[in-house]
């Protein structure tokens, strides 16, 4: 097969050496893959085999479980320190919850590659993150219609919550106004006073694909927030 750009995921150890990876790649979407001695101190392969680190690949086998046959390094791995390290970490725990195996998720690699990108950098985080979000809601055809879920027109001056079942929005007590979520769908995303609105209604979109199991980098998230406000 053709050399593949990829990610690393997510990796743990398989029988004596090996180990069992699972990589965002830009064709195939998530694949996961045995890399034989991967788990060996000295070995090459559990070298490169780190998060967010720029990889080339080729693997074979037809069937869910593949065997990498050749992995090498494409660029530098991105320095994520702190709450960065955290986004990524979070980053690459939904890619690996959501995708199903060998999806095409190509507008998903080029927004995680943009977001290793960002990372680094605080006033650019939540923008990256969410545009990351929607790309994958986007490969599971999930994402929110900003409509009601008649495919009415929302409403300006009332209040909203998001409905899973029809991705849209429904009238509510609390929520987000229609004139925020209109302008949301209408307009570039770069406005600061509509992040916490775009997280809101990313968490929300997320979750029933996310399932019930809380994701760890979240609790890492809130730990590190925790220990800066005492």
């Amino acid at each position: 097969m053709p050399v593949e750009p990829a990610f690393l995921l997510h990796r743990r150890p398989y029988r004596e050496t090996s180990a069992l990876v699972d990589l965002l790649t830009l064709h195939h979407g998530r694949i996961r893959a045995v890399a034989q001695g991967g788990q060996r101190p000295t070995s090459k392969s559990r070298q490169r085999l780190q998060p967010f680190t720029p990889l080339l690949v080729t693997w074979r086998g037809e069937r869910e479980l593949k065997r990498l046959t050749l992995m090498e390094s494409r660029g530098s791995t991105a320095l994520l320190a702190g709450e960065g390290l955290l986004c990524g970490l979070y980053a690459n725990e939904i890619a690996t919850r959501l995708l199903p195996l060998e999806l095409p998720a190509g507008d998903a690699f080029a927004f995680y590659t943009a977001l290793l990108e960002a990372l680094p950098a605080p006033a650019a985080r939540a923008l990256a993150l969410r545009r990351y979000e929607w790309s994958l809601l986007d490969a599971l055809d999930a994402t929110p219609r900003f409509c009601t879920p008649d495919g009415g027109a929302l409403d300006p001056q009332a209040v909203y919550r998001f409905e899973a079942s029809s991705r849209a929005f429904v009238p509510s007590a609390q929520g987000l106004d229609g004139r925020t979520l209109r302008y949301i769908d209408h307009h570039d995303w770069q406005e600061p006073a509509l992040a916490s609105a775009l997280k809101a209604i990313m968490r929300a979109a997320l979750a029933p694909h996310l399932g019930t199991t809380a994701l760890r980098s979240r609790e890492l998230m809130r730990d590190l927030a925790k220990r800066r406000h005492r």
